[in-house]
């Protein structure tokens, strides 16, 4: 583009890649190029100026009748992930909403998945549609298996909890469920409402391992548990 001073070809031909969208069925990412690679850029010139050609490019979609969702940010911190949200929503027209993480630190290197659990979480509650899952290894190296993993549960984590605070019924049920199951002390019943069933379950068999009388309570407060079986 530099080169040539021209536009991305994928710009250019935007009209012809929506033919073959169409004709093939083809849902559309249109990402966003110019979203803050640090807190301290988000939300600025470029990336609003960027949102709004994304939008355009949305309704040429629609008018296409191509199915096509929006990339967004990114990092952001925590007091502008609303406003990001909202600013998609309004500029691209309701367009399904995939936010990166959103990461609302810098300094959490090696932990990024838990810092973007947080940024997830929020961002859902506003009206994020999808979450792409940060891995441990984010801003370090290439993830391996477990970096994917943890950052797979990291999101889904905050996945759950979005859902439950925006009032979605199945999520609502889902820790009423576990709650009752915890008052009963009822280990299996709990391994059915917990989101990560066989991790559950594999620390209840560590557990037991050094807590043969884990049925009448966990070993979290000893004798005086308040639920503990006589």
């Amino acid at each position: 583009m530099k080169k040539h001073n021209k536009e991305s070809f994928l710009y250019e031909g935007f009209d012809k890649i929506l033919d073959i969208a169409r004709e093939y069925d083809v849902t559309l990412s249109l990402g966003d190029g110019l979203r803050p690679g640090c807190i301290k850029d988000a939300t600025d010139e470029a990336q609003i100026d960027e949102l709004k050609i994304l939008g355009e490019l949305v309704e040429r979609c629609r008018e296409k009748g191509v199915q096509v969702m929006v990339e967004g940010p990114g990092h952001i911190p925590l007091n502008e992930i609303e406003k990001n949200v909202k600013l998609e929503k309004e500029i691209c027209n309701g367009a399904p909403f995939y936010v990166l993480g959103p990461l609302p630190t810098d300094s959490a290197a090696g932990y990024d998945h838990i810092a973007c659990a947080i940024g997830g979480a929020l961002a859902c509650m506003y009206g994020a549609d999808f979450l792409c899952y940060v891995t441990p290894k984010e801003h370090i190296g290439l993830p391996n298996k477990e970096d994917v993993r943890n950052g797979i549960i990291a999101a889904k984590i905050a996945a759950h909890i979005a859902d439950v605070a925006k009032g979605h019924k199945y999520a609502i049920k889902q820790d009423e469920n576990m709650s009752k199951a915890r008052c009963q002390l009822d280990w299996n019943e709990m391994a059915k409402f917990a989101l990560f069933p066989n991790d559950f379950k594999k620390l209840v068999r560590e557990e037991c391992k050094y807590n043969p009388e884990i049925s009448k309570g966990c070993s979290m407060c000893g004798k005086h548990c308040a639920l503990k079986k006589k």
